[in-house]
């Protein structure tokens, strides 16, 4: 059986912290499916599509890794794609109680599929997107949060 992972974000804007977790495991992984899940009740600064190309343009030369966006919830995300794991990062402990909490309703809902939790290296411990976002909201200079692909696009825009 193939290992495939899902790791569901909105990825609003992915940072280095996000590519930190997905490079560290991918070697765990046979796929790795970076999934753009929809929140209703957030409102993204960028686009679907922006977020998707800037995943695909990082990962272009990674053929382990993909990248979507869904609807729903991610059990259903994980059932559609074929995969058996789910990823997610962890930079402080209220990170791991309120992850801990979503990795158990997924395993009620889902018992075949197992929740991974790497831990953020702690030069990343700050980096959370909504922290990025206010930093760029108000005209702040987020590089140093930021993949080059990302950074470049929205020094560009």
């Amino acid at each position: 059986m193939q290992r495939i992972c899902l790791f569901p974000g909105t990825f609003d804007p992915i940072t280095l912290g996000h590519t930190d977790i997905i490079g560290r495991a991918l070697p765990l992984f046979d796929k790795l499916i970076i999934g753009i899940g929809r929140n209703s009740v957030k409102q993204p600064m960028f686009s679907e599509e922006k977020r998707l190309d800037w995943l695909k343009e990082i990962y272009k030369n990674e053929p382990k890794i993909d990248a979507l966006v869904y609807d729903g919830l991610t059990v259903e995300c994980c059932r559609k794609v074929g995969a058996n794991f789910i990823l997610r990062g962890i930079r402080y402990v209220n990170d791991f109680e309120y992850e801990k909490a979503i990795a158990d309703m997924n395993r009620s809902l889902e018992q075949h599929i197992e929740t991974i939790f790497l831990t953020c290296l702690p030069q990343y411990t700050s980096v959370a997107s909504t922290l990025v976002r206010d930093v760029i909201r108000y005209g702040g200079d987020a590089s140093q949060f930021l993949p080059d692909v990302v950074k470049n696009s929205i020094k560009n825009s």
